[in-house]
């Protein structure tokens, strides 16, 4: 075997090893992250579901500006928020009266379907925050108000504090029943 041909196949073998070394890590990277963040729903029959990013991103997204006011007034996480309405999530021909929204930490709040389901306050399981989207958002899966203005004070929401219906780490969402 001449001098030249040995050297091509010297390159085809370290080419090809070299392809080998960079393909299987990033296939098995790519087997071993596919889980994609998600949360919880609960029907109010009991039913259990899931609905992770990857689910949400194939919903219609809205994405705008949102700010709230907390029980103080002052106006809080003002930003570009992106997700998806519950109501695309949870579905207008559910049985339900409210929902609750349980947070990683504990915290939990119940939410009136007419909150809900309103269409100049649309409410929105944001899953991204000026671009940045979970897990890298850091509070995770977020419940967020958009109205057109991006908005939300304590005096048009009817409420003593807008902030406190801006859940992060969302990781359940149960509906509820009227007793």
């Amino acid at each position: 075997m001449a001098v030249g041909e040995r050297l091509r196949r010297t390159y085809l073998v370290a080419f090809l090893t070299l392809v080998v070394a960079i393909v299987i890590p990033v296939i098995v990277r790519i087997a071993t992250h596919s889980e994609s963040p998600e949360i919880e729903i609960i029907l109010a029959d009991g039913q259990q579901r899931a609905i992770s990013l990857l689910d949400m991103k194939r919903l219609p997204a809205l994405t705008r500006k949102g700010t709230y006011q907390n029980q103080f007034g002052n106006w809080r996480d003002e930003g570009v928020y992106t997700g998806v309405r519950l109501t695309n999530i949870i579905g207008t021909d559910v049985d339900y009266e409210a929902i609750r929204v349980t947070a990683s930490d504990g915290y939990e709040i119940e939410i009136e379907r007419a909150r809900v389901e309103s269409i100049d306050y649309p409410m929105v399981l944001s899953y991204a925050f000026d671009g940045v989207e979970v897990p890298t958002w850091e509070i995770g899966f977020r419940i967020v108000v958009l109205p057109e203005d991006g908005d939300v004070s304590n005096e048009e929401y009817g409420v003593d504090s807008a902030g406190s219906f801006w859940v992060q780490n969302v990781t359940k969402i149960s509906l509820a029943q009227s007793p």
